[in-house]
């Protein structure tokens, strides 16, 4: 395989560090942690400004980024239409990339930025790698003038690459490739004596926002009406344990008030609490509403040994495999049923517990690692 150095370019504003939630910087993370004994070691490009605390897995380039303007995201829309521009996204992006020239020849990756892909010049390859659905905007013909030279795009779950595609000509589609996300099974592991104590202990992590199905947790708790389980909502809007709660969080805490000490709510922690906090649980819950192309969540529940009880829907069916249990999206019924059985049924908890950590090992960030170095080697 010609040697690279793979770039991952983080979206401006975006954090490289182990004290926030977001998702990409995981999976950056992951990815670089777990490259071949003897690869160039990878770069992250970050913005001048967030958080100082860095991963160690890659070099960090950082640079000076701009703001925002108030009508740049309206003038894009406008004139994507019009013309298949969007001078206001690229001006955000050109800065990661200002020092391109210096760079050796390199891979690019530009995650969730499908205006960056213009932006690389030879030698380097751009690849779009996809962890939501970025072109719901774009008809064809703008996918085609942005992403022709992509020389590949990723997505995270399948459920996303059929949505990609869906939205792509023809003569992209084939470009597209699924590179699912693993996890870290060191940080994340199981305690040593899986067994519940007095109460079964629920726990759900993740942005305190509608989409993520709070809620319908908290009105599971209230139809389980068992004095034995316990149910622990953590996070926060937006990754901010000091900031103020938003409505919706003002929403659950009214609600969790009239179940008494058995539901707590906590803010965001850091990844490290995350682990312990999922090692100690006996049961992780992902009730999203919305459609997620992959839910890391998930797999930390796995990989700390408890069985996971997650929405049917997006891209969590297959991120679970055969190793979880399934309910049905805004369904506090279904979802209370999968609960009252776990808690009711400890032999069977267990061994969904074992399970669930031999699937995540099995799905590991090596194993994704591995996924990307296929894709990045068709490119070469």
């Amino acid at each position: 395989m010609t040697a690279r150095v793979d770039v991952h370019v983080l979206t401006p504003g975006d954090h490289f560090s182990p004290r926030t939630g977001s998702a990409i910087p995981t999976v950056v993370d992951g990815l670089c942690r777990a490259v071949q004994p003897g690869a160039p070691r990878p770069r992250a490009v970050v913005a001048r400004g967030t958080y100082p605390e860095r991963y160690s897995s890659a070099e960090v380039v950082d640079y000076a980024p701009v703001g925002p303007r108030p009508w740049d995201r309206y003038a894009d829309l406008a004139l994507a239409r019009a013309a298949g521009a969007r001078p206001g996204a690229r001006r955000l992006l050109r800065p990661t990339v200002a020092e391109q020239a210096g760079w050796p020849p390199s891979v690019v990756l530009a995650h969730n930025a499908p205006q960056l892909v213009p932006l690389v010049r030879e030698p380097h390859r751009a690849v779009l790698y996809a962890h939501n659905l970025l072109l719901r905007t774009y008809s064809r013909r703008e996918a085609a003038r942005v992403l022709g030279g992509a020389r590949a795009i990723v997505c995270v779950s399948r459920a996303l690459a059929e949505q990609t595609r869906d939205r792509l000509p023809p003569g992209l589609a084939d470009r597209v490739h699924v590179v699912r996300n693993g996890v870290d099974t060191r940080q994340f592991h199981p305690r040593a004596d899986p067994a519940r104590g007095e109460r079964l202990r629920v726990v759900f992590v993740g942005r305190m926002i509608r989409d993520k199905g709070a809620d319908v947790l908290l009105d599971a708790a209230g139809m389980l009406r068992r004095r034995d389980v316990e149910v622990t909502l953590v996070g926060s809007q937006n990754f901010d344990a000091g900031a103020a709660p938003s409505a919706y969080e003002r929403e659950l805490r009214a609600r969790a008030a009239g179940l008494g000490d058995r539901v707590r709510l906590l803010p965001f922690m850091p990844r490290v609490q995350v682990a312990a906090l999922c090692r100690a649980s006996d049961v992780l819950v992902v009730p999203s509403r919305w459609a997620e192309p992959f839910a890391l969540t998930v797999m930390e529940g796995m990989a700390s040994g408890v069985p996971v009880v997650a929405s049917r829907i997006g891209g969590i069916p297959e991120v679970m495999g055969p190793a979880g249990l399934q309910v049905r999206p805004g369904d506090p019924a279904d979802l209370a049923e999968a609960i009252d059985a776990l808690a009711s049924d400890e032999p069977w908890r267990l061994r969904l517990g074992i399970e669930a950590r031999a699937w995540a090992e099995a799905h590991d960030w090596s194993w994704a690692r591995s996924r990307l170095d296929t894709v990045l080697t068709g490119i070469d």
